[in-house]
C-alpha cells in the first residue's frame, strides 16, 4: 500500500492533517509526520533528516508520495530523497498537491489500493470539488464564475427546481431510471443538488447522478438546454411525482452489532431472517489481479475493451432476465443499474482517454476509472449509497475477467450448505440456489446492500460482517445462523443447537400458514375464479412455485436448457427434465414454450451469419426453430413423450402470421405419426397454443384462434413492439409500457376474439404481477394469469378483494385515458 508524508513548517498542523486523513480511512494507510525544528523560540521550519526518517518510516514498494507546504519543505524533500538508496528513490514521488485536501484524497486512495500514479492523481485534483462547490472554475477566483450548467448558444437553458420525497432518495434503481429518462433527450441535462451544494453533474451519468448523495427531501436543480428541452424536464418532473415507481414502505435497517468471536458464538448484522443449521462450504471468487503496461495500438486497446463490455451486458442481461423469474422484476431491477453502469458515457469517454493519450492497456485502463468510480461512491455521507460499491466492483471485475479470458466462478453444491465468503456480490447472491444455499455468513456486507435484498428475496437467512476468523473454518464444520438475531454458531451447543432448531421450526410453521392463504383460489367477491400459474425456468423453480400456490405452470421458459454448453440438448436430456417437472406439479397444467431464442439470445454452439441490427425484430422464436427442423422436432419429440403420462401443453412463441401456425403444427404431426409408428405412447390430444406478442398476430386473433386451444399473451414483448420501444434500451425503455391504453386494447381485441372463438386466454408477461393491475387484468376479460412465484400470494389476494363489475368499470375508464401514467394514476 502507498505510504503517505506531510512536510509542514508546522508540526501542529502537520499533525492536524495526519489525524484528518488517518480518520478518514480508519487509520488503514501509513501516514508519517516531519514538521517543524527542535528550536523553542523559533519552531517554525523543516529538517532533511526528519523528512528522510518519516519516508524511511513509511516506505513500501508500492511507493510513497510527500506532500509539503511551501518554500524550504520542498528544498528538504528534495536532499532527503537523496538520501535514499538509489533503488528507493524510484518510488518516492513529491506531489505539489494542496497539504490539506491532498493528503485526504491520497490517503482514500492509498487506503482502497490505487497505485502511486492514482493516488498523485487523487491528491491533485483534490481542490476540484472545493472549486466546484465555491462557484469557482479553472481554480481562479472570478466573481463571476458559478456552477451552473454550460449552455448551447442556439437554445436558451430551461430548469426546474424537484424535491425527492421517495424514502431512499436516488439510490440505484431511482438513478437508473432518471438517467434513463435524461438520456432519452437530445437536450443536454445537468444536475445539482441544492440541499449539499454539490457541483454540477450530466444527467445522463449514473456515477454522477448517483454521486450526488441525493436522500428524502433533498431539493435538486435540473437544467436543459437543447431542442426538447421542456419535454425533457417534463419527463423527469413526471418522474418525481410517480416517486420512481417506489412505495413509502420503510426500508428498516437492524442495528449493526459489534463483531466479537467467543466460545463458537459470532455476532455480525442480520440481513435475512430465518434459521439456518448446515455444514459451511467457502466461496471465494477469484479477483483478476491487473498489470499495467504501454499498448502500440491503443485503437485495437479500445476495441478489445469495447467487446469485453459486449459480453458483460449479455451476461448481465441473462442474469436480469433469470432473476426476474426468480425474485421479480422489482428486485431484479438492480442489474438495470448494472447494464447503465456500462453504458455510462463518461465513464467510457473516461477510460477511452486514457487508452488513446497514455497508451494503457484496457485492463488498466478500466481499473483505474472503475477505482475513481468506487472511490466516489465509498466517500458520499450516506451509509446507503456508500454501499453502492458493491455494484461498481461487480460490473468491474465482470469487465477484468473477460478481458483475461477467465471463465466464471460459480457454486455448485451437492448437499445443502451455509456459504461463507469474505463477501457476495449482487451477481454471486443472485445465482445462488436457494434448495441447496440455506444460509450466508460473510465478513463484509450490510442489511441494505443489494446482495442482502437478494437473500431476503430468496428466502435466504443471512448474517454479514462477522469476524474474519470465520474463513479459516474448514469446509464441513457444522455451523447454524440465525438471520433475524445476527448471531451465528460454530459447531453450536446442544443447549443453543436445541433452541435454534425450536425458532427454525416457529419460523417454517409460521411461512406455512402464510402459504397457505397463497393455496386457496383466487376468487373475486362475486364468485368468478381466476387461475394463477407460475412462470418457471427451471427444476428448481417449479418445487418454488408448487410451494408458493401455484396451481400449475404457465410458461415453462425451454431455454435454460440449451445454454451454458457447447452443444443443444438431447430428446432424453429434454425429457428427464419435463417428467422433472411435471412430476412435482402432480397433474397440474403444464405449459412448454417451444425454443425462443435469436439474434437478442443466441446460443453459442448455432451460428448467426449475419449480426442483426435489431434481433427483436429478426430471426427468432418461431422463425428460428422453423428454420432448424431437426432441432425443432427433437423438442417436439421429447414434449411429447412427456405428455403420456402428464398435463401438458405445447406453446409456439413469436407467432405473426397463420401461415407459421400451420408449419409449426404440421412439424407436430410430422412427430406425433413418428412416435404413433414407433410405438411410443403420447397424450393424441395434448393441447397446442400460441403467445400473443406481436401486433400482427393480435390483429388476426380470430384467424389463429380457429388453429389452436388457447392463447397466452406476452406483454413483455407485446407492449414493446406495439409502442416501437426496446425495453432493453434505456432511452426508450420508458415507452414499453404494458398499462399504456394502446395495450390494454390489445390485449382486450385479443380476449375478445379467444372467447368468439371459444378458447381460453391467459397472460404471462410482467403486467400479470402487478397487484395493483389485477383489476385491469381481471376487467379485461382474463382467464389466467401467470406470474413469478413469489407474486402468487399477492396476486390471489389482490383479485379477492374486487368484483368483476368493479373491475370492468376501471376498464372502461382506463381504455379512454392517454398514458400509462394516466392508468397507473387510476388504479392506485
Amino acid at each position: 500500500m502507498v505510504g503517505i508524508v506531510i512536510v509542514s513548517h508546522s508540526k501542529q498542523l502537520a499533525l492536524g492533517v495526519q489525524e484528518l486523513a488517518a480518520q478518514m480511512v480508519q487509520g488503514k494507510v501509513a501516514i508519517a509526520v516531519a514538521a517543524g525544528i527542535e528550536d523553542a523560540d523559533n519552531p517554525l521550519g523543516t529538517d532533511a533528516l526528519k523528512i528522510y526518517e518519516a519516508i524511511a518510516s513509511v516506505f513500501s514498494d508500492d511507493g510513497v508520495l510527500v506532500l509539503m507546504d511551501l518554500g524550504s519543505a520542498v528544498m528538504n524533500a528534495e536532499m532527503a530523497v537523496e538520501f535514499l538508496p538509489e533503488a528507493h528513490q524510484q518510488k518516492v514521488y513529491l506531489c505539489e498537491a494542496p497539504l490539506v485536501e491532498g493528503a485526504i484524497a491520497a490517503a482514500v486512495a492509498a487506503a482502497i489500493g490505487k497505485n502511486i500514479e492514482q493516488v498523485m492523481a487523487e491528491a491533485r485534483g483534490a481542490l476540484k470539488a472545493k472549486a466546484t462547490q465555491l462557484g469557482v472554475n479553472n481554480l481562479t477566483l472570478d466573481s463571476s464564475s458559478n456552477t451552473q450548467a454550460p449552455m448551447s448558444a442556439a437554445y436558451p437553458s430551461k430548469e426546474i427546481r424537484l424535491t425527492v420525497s421517495n424514502r431512499l432518495g436516488l439510490h440505484a434503481r431511482p438513478a437508473a431510471q432518471f438517467v434513463a429518462t435524461a438520456a432519452k433527450f437530445q437536450s443536454r441535462i445537468y444536475v445539482q443538488n441544492l440541499t449539499r451544494n454539490t457541483a454540477v453533474v450530466r444527467g445522463d451519468s449514473i456515477n454522477q447522478v448517483t454521486t450526488l448523495g441525493v436522500r428524502q427531501g433533498h431539493e435538486l436543480l435540473i437544467t436543459a438546454s437543447g431542442v426538447d428541452a421542456d419535454a425533457a424536464l417534463a419527463a423527469l418532473q413526471t418522474l418525481f411525482a410517480n416517486n420512481f415507481g417506489e412505495n413509502d414502505t420503510a426500508v428498516v435497517s437492524p442495528p449493526i452489532t459489534q463483531m466479537e468471536a467467543t466460545h463458537g458464538e459470532l455476532s455480525g448484522i442480520a440481513a435475512s431472517p430465518g434459521v439456518a443449521i448446515a455444514p459451511v462450504i467457502h466461496y471465494q471468487p477469484a479477483l483478476v489481479t491487473v498489470t499495467e503496461y504501454h499498448v502500440n495500438d491503443p485503437e485495437a486497446e479500445w476495441q478489445r475493451l469495447q467487446s469485453a463490455i459486449h459480453t458483460a451486458q449479455q451476461e448481465i442481461q441473462i442474469i436480469f432476465s433469470q432473476a426476474s423469474l426468480q425474485i421479480g422484476d422489482t428486485e431484479a431491477a438492480i442489474f438495470d443499474a448494472h447494464l447503465l453502469f456500462l453504458e455510462d458515457p463518461v465513464l467510457l469517454e473516461t477510460v477511452q482517454q486514457r487508452i488513446m493519450e497514455h497508451h494503457l492497456n484496457a485492463e488498466a485502463a478500466w481499473q483505474a476509472v472503475v477505482d475513481e468510480v468506487a472511490t466516489s461512491y465509498s466517500t458520499l455521507e450516506d451509509a446507503y449509497l456508500r454501499e453502492r460499491v458493491e455494484d461498481v466492483v461487480d460490473v468491474g471485475q465482470r469487465v477484468l475477467r473477460l478481458l483475461a479470458g477467465n471463465t466464471a466462478t460459480s457454486l455448485h453444491l451437492e448437499e445443502p450448505a451455509i456459504v461463507v465468503a469474505s463477501d457476495l456480490t449482487p451477481s454471486d447472491t443472485a445465482a445462488l440456489d436457494p434448495s441447496k444455499v440455506i444460509g450466508i455468513c460473510t465478513v463484509s456486507g450490510s442489511a441494505t446492500s443489494h446482495s442482502a435484498i437478494i437473500a431476503r428475496t430468496l428466502g435466504i437467512p443471512a448474517v454479514l460482517g462477522v469476524n474474519p476468523e470465520v474463513l479459516r473454518l474448514e469446509d464441513g464444520t457444522l455451523m447454524a445462523l440465525d438471520g433475524e438475531s445476527g448471531k451465528a454458531w460454530v459447531e453450536p451447543e446442544a443447549d443453543i443447537l436445541g433452541a435454534l432448531e425450536a425458532k427454525r421450526e416457529a419460523w417454517q410453521t409460521a411461512k406455512r400458514e402464510a402459504l397457505a392463504k397463497a393455496h386457496q383460489p383466487a376468487i373475486t367477491r362475486d364468485g368468478k375464479q381466476i387461475n394463477i400459474l407460475a412462470n418457471i425456468g427451471s427444476i428448481a423453480d417449479v418445487q418454488a412455485a408448487v410451494a408458493g400456490g401455484a396451481e400449475g405452470v404457465g410458461l415453462l421458459r425451454t431455454e435454460f436448457l440449451y445454454l451454458n454448453r457447447n452443444t443443444a440438448p438431447t430428446e432424453e436430456e429434454q425429457l428427464a427434465v419435463y417428467q422433472a417437472i411435471a412430476q412435482v406439479l402432480d397433474n397440474r397444467p403444464l405449459i412448454i414454450r417451444t425454443l425462443d431464442v435469436g439474434g437478442d439470445k443466441p446460443l453459442p454452439y448455432l451460428r448467426f451469419s449475419v449480426p442483426e441490427a435489431n434481433p427483436f425484430l429478426g430471426w427468432r422464436g418461431i422463425r428460428f426453430c422453423l428454420d432448424h427442423p431437426e432441432l425443432f422436432k427433437t423438442q417436439l419429440r421429447a414434449i411429447l413423450r412427456a405428455s403420456a403420462e402428464h398435463n401438458i401443453k405445447i406453446m409456439f412463441p413469436m407467432i405473426a402470421s397463420v401461415t407459421e401456425v400451420r408449419t409449426a403444427k404440421a412439424s407436430l404431426r410430422e412427430v406425433q405419426a413418428e412416435l404413433r409408428q414407433a410405438g411410443i405412447p403420447f397424450d393424441e390430444n395434448i393441447e397446442v397454443g400460441v403467445m400473443i406478442e406481436v401486433p400482427a398476430a393480435v390483429v388476426i386473433a380470430d384467424h389463429l384462434a380457429v388453429e389452436v386451444n388457447f392463447f397466452s399473451i406476452g406483454t413483455n414483448d407485446l407492449s414493446q413492439y406495439v409502442m416501437a420501444g426496446d425495453r432493453n434500451n434505456p432511452r426508450v425503455a420508458h415507452l414499453a409500457d404494458a398499462l399504456h391504453p394502446a395495450v390494454l386494447r390489445m390485449i382486450q381485441q385479443t380476449v375478445q376474439a379467444a372467447h368468439t372463438a371459444g378458447i381460453w386466454v391467459g397472460l404471462c408477461g410482467e403486467l400479470a404481477a402487478d397487484p395493483t393491475a389485477a383489476g385491469i387484468l381481471l376487467g379485461l376479460g382474463l382467464d389466467e394469469l401467470s406470474v413469478n412465484p413469489q407474486a402468487i400470494g399477492m396476486i390471489k389476494q389482490a383479485i379477492a378483494k374486487l368484483t368483476v363489475a368493479q373491475a370492468e368499470a376501471i376498464v372502461a375508464t382506463a381504455l379512454q385515458l392517454d398514458s400509462a401514467n394516466d392508468v397507473r394514476a387510476l388504479v392506485q
